[in-house]
């Protein structure tokens, strides 16, 4: 059994699979941390980038992932103040994952637009599919 904060993993052969999920988990978390793969964010920002998220759960999942240890929160002393997000080192040690994950759903989306194409709309993407084509794939 190993201990990582207030989870115990019992390191059966998905062990390191479950810890990292751990840490990436939720609708918004792989999608924020893609997002600063390549920028330093504001708030504000990330949120117009992810306009589908309120703000209660984008702050929320900044937190989480501020408290893991993969993402830096700079706070600027100005009024207004500015609040400015990054990754850590840790946080930049998952790009390969990220970026593989982007990878991935794109190529799904892409067989799934012309899957639902080929059939003449005798299948639809689901709603969820749908809304993540670009505008004239659905």
């Amino acid at each position: 059994m190993q201990k990582l904060g207030s989870k115990t993993y019992d390191c059966a052969v998905g062990c390191p699979v479950e810890a990292t999920l751990d840490l990436i988990d939720g609708k918004w978390k792989g999608v924020i941390l893609y997002h600063l793969l390549d920028d330093t964010i504001r708030f504000n920002e990330l949120k117009r980038r992810l306009s589908r998220i309120t703000q209660r759960m984008l702050t929320r999942q900044l937190r989480e992932l501020e408290a893991d240890g993969l993402i830096h929160r700079e706070i600027y002393a100005e009024v207004p103040p500015r609040v400015e997000y990054s990754l850590t080192a840790l946080g930049r040690s998952l790009e390969p994952v990220v970026r593989m994950l982007w990878t991935w759903g794109n190529q799904y989306l892409a067989t799934e637009a012309a899957r639902a194409g080929a059939v003449n709309g005798a299948v639809s993407l689901s709603p969820r599919v749908r809304r993540s084509l670009p505008a004239g794939r659905a």
